[in-house]
């Protein structure tokens, strides 16, 4: 990439808080609690917009804690770099999904946004794609992302 992913003078949030949810940058802390909302909600994953293109590489898949943390090790390090950002959505402490903002995959947008809840907040769905839409528009240096269901 000839261009940084987000201008250098663009402060990336460092949460943002809404009904009863709020993010927070997804850490090595939130591994266990992360695999558990991932694997207890695998298949509702596959089915969210943004994952369920994925369906011909069999992804989401099941993860080992190992697996995951380093999995969360990686996204937290393209944090730090500016590469990618990806939050944790936690309702109180309990993480109820992920949403991950990086380069576009088919260059045909800035930015590709995708983001999932848990099996158990399925309902919750809709208005988080929808207030995560409207904080990526008003708060983040995009003119064209992706996020696909929005």
């Amino acid at each position: 990439m000839d261009r940084p992913f987000v201008p250098p003078e663009f402060d990336v949030p460092d949460g943002f808080a809404w009904s009863q949810f709020h993010l927070e940058p997804l850490d090595a802390h939130h591994n266990e609690r992360d695999h558990e909302a991932w694997m207890s909600s695998i298949d509702h994953i596959r089915s969210t917009p943004g994952f369920s293109e994925e369906e011909e590489r069999n992804w989401p898949a099941p993860m080992s804690l190992e697996s995951n943390l380093e999995d969360l090790v990686r996204h937290a390090e393209d944090f730090r770099e500016r590469k990618g950002f990806t939050y944790s959505i936690l309702e109180g402490e309990e993480v109820i999904g992920c949403i991950y903002i990086y380069p576009d995959r088919w260059a045909g947008h800035e930015a590709w946004i995708s983001s999932w809840v848990r099996e158990s907040h399925a309902e919750f769905d809709d208005s988080v794609r929808a207030t995560l839409a409207a904080w990526i528009r008003d708060e983040w240096p995009f003119e064209d992302p992706y996020y696909p269901g929005t």
